[in-house]
């Protein structure tokens, strides 16, 4: 791994300027808002109307959401319409055939000079109800993280919610509580005539948990409505310290589903045993060439273009808190994979997880039987220089190496006498990872505004171990990328009993309402 290649998007902002209500002004026309004044008069804004914001937000949650689900996803989209409309936010909906709508908003402020837009998505995991406790899509506060807790009514009028509260439902956090932080944030604003330091555009996707394959042609098809100069992703969790943090990129992802087969029929394992080949075992021996025991991937070239972190980045690494020791004591580990390697430098550099493994049965419904077929379920995760299609290329060649042949659907009976060992391939379409530089302007100024917003500095992580479609954003609007995350990190995202910390929610308000009001300050833009 040698010096960090070229930044993907480059660094070229574009104008641009959007048509809407504009934000009440300060009594001072455009004078900037006083961070310290700014904070503090937002915290008591949202602390005097906590009942509404999360009255407000468990409505939403109500809502189902699965985007195969289109009927309810329009609810959703709506339902988003309406609430922007409440807000003056100039509002409608982006189609695309046979994809959720985008729900798209704009409003403008007189006199700022740059664009931002806000990206969320509104559609969520698919569910099995009979892991939850309670139903996925009927919100329910409790009184912390534990999903037999003690459960609360919502808040009346008036009442008040604490911190450490959560609130249990689907999308809770991932990813409909960072939509009603920012509408939250316009609300405070305007109550406290802060203007907005920013034109503003909102972009909130309908199937991103389907991993986006209509964004790409929704992006160029509505690209001069999506003109900005920079996108924030609302996306994703705080950091494992409780702490907001601030991520500059994704990891990329690629899937791969793996089939090998044995004999045409179940057979008896004491009759047949080390005599017909076992898929299973000879599927374990195939995944063993690919991946070591420390994670290290064996696969020849597969690190070929991985580069070294540039030194901002090395740096901000450097000073991420520690978290590795009390991750191992919550998550029951007695070691981790690469020697004890920071988890942070593990998330600089691919990865080959082995997410599923299935043949035959296990526990009271094993059988004493050779099974036909074995199949292996793989996501790679992948670093920014990374291309899908050449790791795709990378990883088959691998396999026929160790003498496999390699097919794309179930062989028949000739090509199963033919070959001893079949192995059937199928890939995903697979995106590639993307790092914004910390060094840019807007890198910058999105730190020193989250600062200011929450009185202390947030963690810089230059990527998350997690994936987003971001690169279509990127590659087809040509803007810098940048991820304030504000959810909490124990949040069971993707799996049964999502919840979210009220306490975060409340941070939200604070980092959106700060980001509105100061970001055009902090950043400005060059006088044409």
């Amino acid at each position: 791994m040698i010096a960090r290649g070229r930044w993907l998007f480059g660094a070229v902002l574009t104008g641009a300027c959007v048509v809407g209500p504009s934000a009440v002004p300060v009594a001072a026309q455009g004078a900037p808002a006083d961070p310290a004044a700014l904070r503090e008069g937002v915290r008591a804004w949202r602390a005097a109307h906590q009942a509404e914001i999360v009255r407000e937000l468990a409505g939403l949650v109500a809502i189902p959401n699965v985007a195969t689900d289109s009927a309810n996803i329009r609810r959703n989209a709506q339902a988003l319409l309406a609430m922007l409309a409440r807000r003056g936010v100039t509002a409608r909906l982006l189609e695309n055939p046979g994809a959720p709508p985008v729900v798209y908003g704009e409003l403008a402020s007189p006199g700022a000079r740059r664009t931002i837009v806000i990206y969320a998505h509104y559609d969520g995991q698919p569910v099995d109800r009979s892991t939850w406790t309670g139903a996925p899509w009927t919100p329910v506060l409790r009184d912390g993280p534990r999903p037999l807790g003690r459960d609360l009514p919502l808040p009346a009028a008036g009442g008040t919610v604490g911190a450490e509260a959560r609130l249990y439902g689907r999308s809770a956090s991932d990813d409909k509580a960072p939509i009603v932080a920012v509408l939250a944030a316009l609300d405070a604003l305007r109550a406290l005539h802060v203007p907005l330091s920013v034109n503003l555009k909102l972009f909130f996707e309908g199937e991103e948990e389907q991993g986006s394959p209509h964004v790409r042609a929704l992006l160029e098809r509505y690209a001069d409505t999506l003109r900005a100069d920079a996108w924030i992703f609302a996306d994703g969790p705080a950091h494992q310290t409780g702490r907001p943090q601030v991520v500059f990129g994704v990891r990329g992802v690629q899937g791969l589903e793996l089939t090998v087969y044995g004999a045409a029929r179940t057979l008896h394992s004491g009759h047949y045993g080390n005599w017909a080949p076992n898929p299973a075992a000879r599927l374990v021996e195939l995944l063993g060439t690919m991946r070591d025991g420390e994670g290290f991937i064996l696969i020849e070239g597969f690190y070929g273009d991985v580069f070294a972190p540039t030194p901002a980045e090395a740096a901000a690494i450097a000073a991420m808190p520690p978290v590795d020791s009390a991750l191992r004591t919550e998550l029951g580990l007695a070691r981790t994979e690469a020697s004890g390697a920071p988890l942070m430098g593990r998330i600089m550099l691919p990865a080959l997880n082995i997410r599923g493994l299935e043949s035959g049965r296990v526990g009271s419904a094993a059988a004493n039987a050779i099974p036909t077929e074995a199949r292996a379920s793989i996501d790679f995760r992948l670093v920014p220089d990374q291309v899908p299609a050449r790791l795709r290329a990378l990883v088959e060649d691998h396999i026929r190496r160790q003498g496999w042949l390699i097919v794309r659907e179930d062989p028949d009976a000739a090509t199963r006498r033919a070959h001893d060992r079949i192995v059937k391939v199928v890939w995903d379409e697979g995106y590639p990872g993307v790092r914004t530089a910390l060094d840019l302007p807007l890198s910058r100024a999105v730190v020193r505004t989250v600062e200011q917003a929450l009185g202390e500095p947030p963690v810089v992580v230059p990527s998350s171990g997690g994936s987003l479609p971001m690169y279509h954003f990127g590659e087809v609007l040509r803007v810098p990328l940048v991820i304030v995350p504000i959810v909490n990190y124990d949040n069971n995202q993707h799996a049964s009993n999502e919840n979210l910390r009220i306490g975060n929610l409340w941070s939200g308000i604070d980092i959106f309402a700060g980001l509105l009001a100061r970001l055009g300050t902090e950043w400005p833009a060059a006088v044409p």
